[in-house]
Parts: C-alpha cells; structure tokens; sequence
C-alpha cells in the first residue's frame, strides 16, 4: 500500500508498504526515532504513545498496534517532535523537569506525549488521560502535578498540524458502498478499523492476516445520528466518541465506558469492531443490549437488522456471514433508568470478570419493565430472562432480590478462571442487581466515594 503522513512536521510517503508493519517498528527500525518504547506491545502501557491528528482533531494512540496503512492522510508526532524546532522544551516537559517527573525514563516519552497532546486539547481531566500510561518508578503523583502545572501555558504553535491528503488505495475504501463491494469479493478478508484487538494477532499471536481492508476512511461508518425516536451510531464510531454521545443520554453507561480501556485505546477501539469481535467479556453489549439495540448488518447491497443479542450464538460464533459487516446499531430513545457494572481486578482498562446492565423501569414501587444483560456470566454476552421474568409485577425491594435467588442459575452457569471462580461470578451478579436496587431508591452505593 501507498501512504502519506507528517511526521513531526514533515511530510512522509511510503511505497509498498505491508498492511500489518506497526508504527512501533517502522519509527524505531526505519527512522531511527528510538524514543518510542515497546513495553507489553499489547496496547496497555503507554510507552509507545505517539500523537495523532486528522480532520477531527489531534488524539493519543498506541504505536504498538496501530497499522502504517491507518495512518494515511494523517499526521503523526513522536517524543522527538514534541519540542519546539528551535529545541525550546514544551511546557509539559519543562514541568516534567521542575516536578521530578521521572526516574528510569522508560515511561517518561509516552506520558510526554499523552500530555502534550492533552495539553494541546485543553483536556485537564489528568487522570483520565493518563490512565493509559504506566510508571513504576516515580509514581504518578509528581507526574500529574507537572501536567497541572503545565496547563498555565498557552500551547506552541508547531503542535497544531495540518494532514496531507490521503494516497489512492483499493484496499481503504473511502465509503461503506465501497466497502461492501470489496468485502464482497474478498470475503475472507480481515477487516481492520482500530485494530485494538487485530493488532494483538500480529504482536501477540505473530498472525498473517492475508487481505487486509482497512475501514478507517469510511467516513459514513462514523456518524451518529439522533433523533426523537433513536441514536444511530455509525460502526466506525470510536469509544471516546460512543463515551461522550452516552454522557447526554445514560451516564452509567459512559461511566463504565471510561474504564473500558485507555485513552489511547478509547480513541482507536470502534462499537462496531467491539461488536463483530463477539467477546463473551466485551464490555458493550450488555449494555448495548439492555437498552434494546438493534444491530444492522450489510453483505453487498443486502442490508438486515436482527437484535443485538441474537447476533451472539455461542463463543466464537456470531450471526454474520462470510463478507457481511455491521454498519450499525441503533439504539431506542427512553428515559434514562440504565445502570452499567464493571467488575475487575484493577479499575482501569482491565478485562472484566463481569460486566452488569440492568435496564429496570418502576412505577409506584413496582418493577414493570426489565431488561438485565451480562459480560463474563456465559459464552456469549447474555440476557437474564428467568432474573427479568422474577423482577416483572414485584417491588423493588431487597426481599424479592433475595426471593430470585435461586432463579439466577436458570440463566447463567458461568465458568471458573484466572478471573473469577463460577460461584463468585453469581455472587457477584446478584449482588449489582442489589445495587442497581439501592441506587436507583436513593441509597449512597458509590464505591469510589471516601466518607470520614
């Protein structure tokens, strides 16, 4: 493939470049910018945090698993280009100086570059932005002080950059007609849209992925739309985006989506790539399924829509055809009574050992509606029908909590892993139902809240 980018200001065209090359190697191998790291080469720590920016903005991405070809029409900085061309140190390095904020250095170009680009955003949720970076060795106490104080600086000029036009490529199609037709001829192709989970095949599990299709130019794959009567979210849309558009609509949802995985990965992951994967501890689906999703999935210029949760056969196993994609999912507009549970060993970007949706309308005391959905419970994410049917006409009261007990079984046998035992699972389960019931009856339940 054809590719041209900046990088750190200037611009770079590539020829033939294999579809699977990471950033990573090629700024270290082929340029000789070393200040990039490869840590755990799985996208989790942060020390090969590279800035990108397009048309909608600059953004922190991990080098490890993002594909040259992504890059296209884009424009990149590494640690090296941070500083000013006159070797002027940027604010957030100057800071990082003055409030001894780093040690053995590793870690040091990645949170660099997480706060400049953060900076430059006029992001100051500090935590959040550098969740995704990992330190050992100073700790992030005097690392979140320098981005603190960096905030009183204006940010440079030469951060702001300007992408080139993308190159010509057959295998980016620029639409999702385009799409379709070249899916449809290649239909054991690999699509690849933030290659959060594809970049693993190949740094983890050292995979050839043969055709590759890259959907990052498929513009119409990353709108939303919302109208009175439903949110329509493009499959190209990525978490930061699907975070924000929850924020207005169900908060839970977008809370448990700030842990779903870093920033750096929120700004690649996509719902339709999260979807399609069929994890059966994907974090978006119970959620998804909860409030009722419809999933749209297209082969060519056949279009169908099923419900979410039947697209979800058995582990590994998913309604879709060979060359059919999803598109999108639609969401019914309703009041706001979702609550969203991630359960994990650590709070940020952790695999969850479960996941709880609880969808649950009450008038007058009494449960009329529910619709409860799980990650980690099953082999595929799953709805709690037997639990739904217990709830239904009862009140919302702890006693019919524990009146349904026994019910939980009817619907989930989950399995014991590193994780979680089977039995800590139910536990587990039955016990964010309780807490949906206590917070939605106004007893404080927020775990993360420190009271003397």
């Amino acid at each position: 493939m054809n590719i041209t980018f900046l990088l750190n200001g200037r611009e770079v065209a590539l020829a033939d470049v294999p579809p699977t090359r990471t950033l990573l190697d090629w700024l270290r191998e082929s340029r000789g910018l070393t200040g990039i790291k490869e840590g755990c080469n799985e996208g989790d720590c942060g020390a090969c945090t590279v800035m990108v920016t397009d048309k909608h903005g600059a953004r922190t991405l991990n080098a490890c698993i993002l594909f040259l070809p992504q890059l296209d029409g884009k424009a990149v900085r590494t640690v090296e280009g941070i500083a000013a061309p006159d070797g002027t140190l940027h604010p957030v390095q100057q800071a990082m100086v003055d409030h001894h904020g780093s040690q053995c250095g590793f870690c040091t170009p990645g949170f660099v570059v997480s706060m400049a680009t953060a900076h430059l955003n006029g992001d100051t949720a500090h935590d959040d932005a550098l969740a995704g970076n990992l330190c050992r060795c100073t700790g992030y106490a005097p690392i979140v002080r320098a981005a603190q104080a960096a905030c009183k600086d204006p940010a440079p000029v030469h951060m702001t950059d300007t992408p080139p036009s993308p190159a010509t490529n057959s295998f980016a199609p620029d639409s999702a007609d385009a799409l379709a037709r070249l899916y449809a001829a290649h239909p054991d192709a690999t699509l690849v849209a933030g290659a959060t989970d594809v970049g693993l095949w190949v740094t983890k599990q050292h995979r050839a992925l043969g055709t590759t299709i890259f959907l990052n130019r498929c513009a119409d794959l990353q709108t939303v739309e919302v109208t009175e009567s439903e949110i329509r979210i493009g499959a190209g849309v990525t978490m930061d985006r699907v975070r924000a558009l929850m924020a207005d609509h169900h908060p839970s949802y977008a809370e448990m989506i700030r842990r779903y995985g870093s920033t750096q990965v929120r700004n690649a992951a996509t719902i339709g790539g999260n979807i399609a994967n069929g994890s059966p501890i994907g974090d978006n689906p119970p959620a998804l399924i909860a409030l009722g999703a419809t999933l749209h999935l297209r082969h060519g210029g056949t279009r169908r829509t099923l419900a979410l949760e039947d697209f979800f056969l058995d582990y590994g196993k998913q309604d879709r055809a060979k060359g059919e994609f999803v598109e999108a999912v639609t969401l019914p507009r309703q009041p706001d009574t979702l609550r969203v549970y991630k359960l994990s060993k650590r709070f940020d970007q952790d695999i969850s050992a479960v996941c709880g949706a609880f969808n649950i309308a009450v008038s007058d005391g009494t449960v009329t509606a529910a619709r409860i959905a799980f990650g980690g419970m099953a082999g595929i994410p799953k709805r709690a029908t037997h639990v739904e049917e217990a709830l239904i006409g009862q009140p919302w009261t702890e006693a019919t909590l524990t009146a349904a007990h026994d019910v939980w079984k009817q619907d989930f046998q989950p399995m014991s892993d590193m994780r979680a035992s089977a039995s800590y699972r139910l536990d587990a389960a039955r016990n964010m139902l309780r807490r949906a019931m206590f917070e939605t009856t106004g007893t404080a339940t927020n775990v993360l809240e420190v009271t003397p």
